[in-house]
């Protein structure tokens, strides 16, 4: 059984590949029973386990395992989420490899979340404002630039300095980006709006939003969490990851119990843009919105690309 630590992890996930790979799955189909969750017994009493499987027939079967201990940080000064991947051979049960499930988990985001927006975005779409500056965050603008030719980047976040050093690190990789405090004149001046933070309450809002831009919501995955208003989902053409998006994300639950937005609303999910069952986005001025919350069809085929990137080189 192979084990791939940290850096071999991320280093076997180039974008253009990783963005492939996700396409491939969704167009070819994967099972994907819904995440386990566990309280776990301990004196961090919020302590959770995640267990997210998918698998192909007679292909790979996948698992990753998630801890989320959140007084980590002021007990033992460690992060409070860590996540592993085990791939199994799905023809015999053979375990094949361990990975690490924090590289997969956020470079699958970013760029599930770009793979979404090469149907979703205009083509011309240049301007791109990144909300956030955390772990998934680092990862959009390198995603995006595989899909859209980025000429600018905005970063926002609640912390101005994390946003500083976001942009610093992105103009080292190549990219015209840099750090803005004033969030509404950025998303009013962007082409793509892309959310990856962990907040619960609304930040970028309908009345900001020009025709024609594209709204990226990946940071929040939970009921309590929140990235934009009710708003948004008044008028706007809505796409989702999956229809689990539906029961857990508190940016669609709060305009579906307000009766602003309804299920039967949402135009697609990504397996249906993948596999050409609807055509994305149909004009130019339609703002379009794309909600997330992440699946394990995107962990395996992240797993399988790391296992057998040497084999397909």
């Amino acid at each position: 059984m192979q084990i791939f630590d940290y850096q071999s992890t991320g280093e076997r996930m180039p974008y253009p590949e990783l963005i492939e790979a996700i396409h491939a799955v969704f167009n070819e189909g994967c099972t994907v029973p819904r995440r386990h969750i566990h309280a776990i017994d301990s004196d961090d009493t919020a302590a959770t386990l995640l267990l997210m499987p998918a698998w192909q027939k007679n292909k790979y079967l996948g698992i990753k395992h998630v801890t989320i201990y959140p007084d980590n940080s002021a007990k033992f000064q460690l992060p409070g989420l860590h996540s592993t991947y085990t791939l199994f051979d799905a023809r015999n049960g053979v375990p094949v490899a361990v990975m690490d499930g924090n590289q997969i988990t956020c470079r699958r985001t970013a760029a599930a979340s770009a793979l979404a927006a090469k149907y979703l975005a205009r083509e011309d779409a240049s301007r791109l404002l990144i909300v956030g500056a955390g772990n998934v965050a680092r990862e959009i603008a390198p995603a995006y630039a595989e899909v859209r030719r980025l000429e600018k980047i905005l970063i926002w976040n609640i912390y101005p300095k994390q946003a500083e050093q976001l942009a610093e690190t992105l103009r080292q990789q190549g990219f015209n980006a840099e750090a803005v405090t004033d969030l509404q004149s950025a998303v009013q001046s962007s082409d793509i709006v892309s959310c990856a933070t962990l907040s619960t309450a609304p930040l970028v809002l309908r009345e900001w939003i020009r025709p024609g831009t594209h709204i990226d919501l990946i940071g929040s995955f939970k009921p309590d969490m929140r990235e934009t208003d009710d708003a948004m989902f008044a008028d706007t053409s809505v796409f989702v990851d999956t229809d689990e998006a539906l029961d857990k994300a508190g940016d669609l639950l709060s305009p579906m119990a307000a009766g602003i937005f309804k299920r039967e609303q949402v135009c697609a999910d990504l397996e249906s843009l993948c596999q050409g069952k609807h055509p994305g986005r149909s004009r130019e001025e339609e703002i379009t919105v794309y909600k997330a919350v992440g699946t394990a069809a995107e962990d395996l085929a992240a797993a399988v690309l790391v296992y057998t990137r040497d084999e397909n080189q």
